[in-house]
């Protein structure tokens, strides 16, 4: 018997990207609180302000810790492959949920490989500048300069991945089935055809032709 099912993540692979969710949240939000004078208000979440300043770069570090765990399950499946590129050009068409013509892809789509590098290199950032400006440990063994030049990146880096989650947000209730895969873990198999088609047959072992790709754009 044919299982109407496919496991896209496990439980350990879901209970590591809610963590991270929950830490960049919490981090994110004690983040601005120090950023502007005009949202200290959101210290109170974390007990005023010297709490605040103790407890985010804490979090940040911990954020970045579990962030491995994801990349370590899932570096391998984010590498481009030559249908990416096909697939970008036809990104309109995906937009339309007109996939008809559209090479097929693996486990992430491009845009979602893009987010998770992106991702990646916003953390790095956020880790070893964060450790510059840490007053408590490490800030004394760098020089004003390289401080002030680690807070204006660490600030520009927070700012690009925040807007990263808030893609990556949107795309993930857009398309229907993704938010309900990292709940529960499982997809069906004509959503996993449909828009992960290369993965589909690898994990169902399915050798039907790929669908036709148009040469049109």
């Amino acid at each position: 018997m044919i299982r109407k099912q496919i496991l896209r993540y496990t439980a350990n692979q879901r209970t590591n990207h809610w963590l991270v969710a929950i830490l960049f949240f919490m981090a994110a939000l004690s983040g601005l609180a120090l950023f502007h004078p005009a949202l200290f208000w959101l210290s109170n979440l974390f007990g005023g302000g010297p709490w605040t300043r103790i407890l985010h770069p804490f979090m940040g570090v911990l954020m970045f810790v579990l962030f491995l765990g994801l990349v370590i399950r899932f570096w391998q499946a984010n590498f481009f492959i030559h249908n990416d590129g096909l697939w970008l050009r036809r990104v309109g068409r995906v937009i339309k949920n007109e996939e008809e013509g559209v090479p097929p892809i693996g486990k992430y789509n491009p845009g979602q490989k893009l987010l998770f590098w992106t991702l990646l290199a916003c953390m790095l950032a956020l880790l070893f500048t964060g450790l510059v400006i840490w007053r408590a440990y490490f800030s004394a063994y760098f020089g004003i300069t390289a401080i002030r030049w680690a807070m204006l990146l660490h600030a520009l880096a927070g700012f690009v991945l925040v807007l990263s989650i808030i893609v990556h947000i949107y795309a993930g209730i857009w398309i229907k089935g993704s938010v309900s895969a990292m709940l529960h873990g499982w997809v069906s198999r004509a959503w996993a055809k449909k828009h992960h088609e290369l993965w589909y047959r690898e994990v169902t072992r399915d050798d039907t032709p790929e669908r036709p790709i148009s040469k049109k754009g």
